[in-house]
């Protein structure tokens, strides 16, 4: 059995193929309101790399970072770059942002506690819990599957495949039915339990099953049952309204314009409404390492139940998705991550197990959908994990 991803993980990526990589090009455009700067630091991390792998910003790469790594040896906050591009005024260094795809470690958490009320089985198919969804196309499908992405469901369809197709439906709304009701009329792509292919449908439909099972919306079981017990006060899902609320550094998409310059284009208004449970939340990296921390300390999923999530499929050859989390291995340390990417941010965090060391960070990145590795993020990863 194989393991297929349409999504290349930001951090693993950099990891695996960025430690032989030559220097970077120097920035199309620089401002000393962008430069590096700490916002608190202790002896640990190494502070010096950490400051090079900011410096420079906003350029052609990123407008704007922020970071925080801890651990055992202290802490390193951080952050650069522009709060938006007309102004150039600093980045704010508490800023909120759209955090992708971690939203599915929220996500799988809530589940997680479903199941350890035995509101939910995990080895369940989700035709029990959502009658009707599936077609009869379908094999039964489990909640595990759904949770670490061997379920064999095809993605759903969007506004279009090009950003420009994206950008001009931007505040148009597309249901998380209208999502599932297109990726359940292209039929299987495998059957459940034979590959994985990590792809934000098993997400929709679980925050389906979390409505259904719980009898209330999906954002208000996230916020009670992890938000507010993390600590995460800023953190919010913000259905179809396309603002951030609250002080937030703007998202830019960098575009090529026909006579060959690039164009900056502001994607900070967008609604989001699609990616729902699998990917609309607005986070802070402040809140994004309670998350993790209080998550991995079990102190938010029971710790019978939160094993999923660093249990990644053994019969499935090259599997590294667990219950929310992706597995990787760097320098003989096994970290478990979890990125995001809306166009203009990019988010990741990632930890080891035991917390000895942790990683957060927010790149307004320009090419936030592209297929290759944001520098400015590799840069981080490379400074903050080595």
């Amino acid at each position: 059995m194989q393991t297929r991803s349409r999504t290349l993980t930001a951090v693993a990526a950099a990891l695996v193929l960025g430690l032989t990589a030559g220097p970077l090009a120097a920035p199309a455009f620089a401002s000393p309101a962008g430069s590096a700067r700490a916002a608190h630091v202790t002896t640990g991390p190494d502070a010096e790399a950490l400051r090079a792998a900011l410096a420079g910003l906003p350029d052609s790469d990123a407008t704007a970072a922020l970071v925080r790594v801890g651990g055992n040896d202290g802490t390193w906050r951080g952050s650069a770059g522009v709060h938006d591009l007309a102004s150039g005024r600093k980045a704010d260094p508490h800023a909120l942002f759209r955090a992708g795809s971690t939203t599915k470690v929220v996500t799988a958490a809530v589940v997680l506690q479903l199941a350890a009320e035995d509101k939910v089985d995990l080895g369940a198919p989700v035709q029990r819990y959502l009658p009707g969804l599936l077609s009869s196309a379908f094999k039964p499908v489990t909640i595990r599957q759904l949770l670490n992405h061997t379920s064999g469901i095809q993605s759903g369809d969007g506004f279009g495949d090009s950003f420009e197709d994206a950008y001009a439906h931007r505040f148009d709304t597309l249901t998380p039915k209208q999502v599932v009701a297109s990726a359940v009329a292209k039929g299987p792509e495998f059957d459940p339990g034979e590959q994985q292919d990590y792809l934000n449908i098993n997400y929709t439909i679980l925050g389906m099953l979390i409505e259904k099972v719980t009898g209330h919306s999906y954002a208000g079981e996230a916020a009670r049952r992890v938000l507010r017990p993390a600590g995460m006060h800023h953190t919010y899902f913000p259905g179809t309204d396309p603002r951030i609320h609250r002080p937030h550094n703007h998202g830019y998409q960098a575009v090529k314009q026909a006579d060959g310059t690039t164009k900056f284009v502001d994607v900070t208004e967008w609604n989001q409404a699609d990616r729902w449970a699998a990917g609309d939340m607005i986070s802070t990296t402040a809140d994004l390492e309670r998350l993790i921390t209080h998550l991995f300390r079990g102190e938010i999923v029971p710790k019978p139940q939160l094993e999923e999530m660093f249990t990644v499929p053994s019969d499935i050859e090259g599997a590294d998705m667990s219950a929310g989390l992706q597995r990787f291995e760097y320098g003989g340390t096994v970290y478990w991550l979890k990125s995001g990417a809306r166009y203009g941010y990019s988010a990741v965090v990632v930890a080891t197990r035991d917390l000895s060391r942790t990683l957060v960070y927010s790149v307004n990145s320009t090419d936030a959908k592209g297929e290759s590795m944001n520098p400015v993020a590799q840069r981080i990863a490379l400074a903050a994990l080595k």
